[in-house]
C-alpha cells in the first residue's frame, strides 16, 4: 500500500505564496483558479484589553486535500475522478465531461471548473514530477521549507518525508508532538496531508467558502 501525501509545518509558513506561483506556473493553472492556494486563520480575543499579545494567527496552505474516502470519487459519473497507485486522488482530463458533480461535494472547496477546456481540475499532487522521481512544485520551492513530501503509510511519523535540497522532515524541523499534528476536519472522507501546529491553537471552525479567490481568511474569528 502506498498513500503519497504532504506534511505541512505551519510554524515555519510566512505566507510568501511561492507555494502558489511555483504551482500555477508548472501546472499552467489558469487565471481565478488555484491549486495551491494560502488562508490566514485568526485567533482573536473577545476581550480587547488582551491586544496585542493575546492576538495570533497562523498560515494555512490549502490544496487537495488527497482524501482516503474522497467523495468527489464517488459522484464522478465516468471514472474521471480516481484514485491513483499512489495514493492519490487524480482526474483523468480525457474522461472528464465537465458536470461538475464533484465540485460542491469537496469539503474544502479546492476543486476547479476550467470552461475553456470543460473540465474539472485541482492539485495533482504534480504527478509528472513525482512519477519522475521528483517532489512536487509545491514543496521544492517553499521557501520557508515547510512543505514535505512523502508515503504516509511507509512512514506514519513523516520524519523522513523529502522538502528542498534534499533534507528530511526530521533533519530540519523542529520537534513535535502527536497532538500537534491536524488534519482539516474530516467528515469522513480521510484527509491525508497533515498540519504541525506548536504552540497555538488549531482551528477546525474554518469556513473554506470564504477562501474562493485565492488568499483569504479563515473565518468566524473571535
Amino acid at each position: 500500500m502506498a498513500h503519497k501525501t504532504i506534511v505541512i509545518d505551519l510554524n515555519r509558513c510566512v505566507n510568501c505564496t511561492a507555494c502558489n506561483t511555483a504551482c500555477k506556473t508548472v501546472n499552467d493553472v489558469e487565471i481565478g483558479n488555484y491549486w495551491n492556494k494560502v488562508i490566514r486563520v485568526n485567533i482573536t480575543p473577545q476581550d480587547q484589553s488582551a491586544w496585542p499579545e493575546g492576538v495570533q494567527w497562523y498560515y494555512l496552505p490549502l490544496q487537495c486535500q488527497h482524501c482516503t474516502n474522497a467523495p468527489c470519487v464517488d459522484v464522478c459519473p465516468t471514472g474521471a475522478s480516481h484514485v491513483a497507485e499512489d495514493g492519490t486522488v487524480q482526474i483523468e482530463a480525457d474522461a472528464c465531461i465537465g458536470c461538475q458533480s464533484c465540485i460542491p461535494v469537496c469539503p474544502y472547496g479546492v476543486r476547479y471548473y476550467n470552461a475553456a477546456k470543460v473540465i474539472v481540475e485541482k492539485c495533482n499532487m504534480c504527478r509528472d514530477l513525482t512519477d519522475a522521481g521528483k517532489l512536487p512544485q509545491c514543496v521544492s520551492q517553499c521557501v520557508g521549507l515547510a512543505k514535505w513530501y512523502g508515503d504516509i503509510d511507509d512512514d506514519p511519523t513523516m520524519l523522513s518525508f523529502k522538502g528542498g535540497d534534499d533534507q528530511t522532515l526530521g533533519e530540519a524541523c523542529m520537534d513535535f508532538s502527536d497532538d500537534e499534528v491536524h488534519t482539516l476536519p474530516d467528515a469522513g472522507n480521510g484527509p491525508s496531508i497533515r498540519y504541525i501546529l506548536r504552540g497555538k491553537e488549531w482551528r477546525d471552525d474554518v469556513d473554506f467558502t470564504l477562501t474562493q479567490g485565492g488568499h483569504g481568511f479563515g473565518l468566524p474569528n473571535y
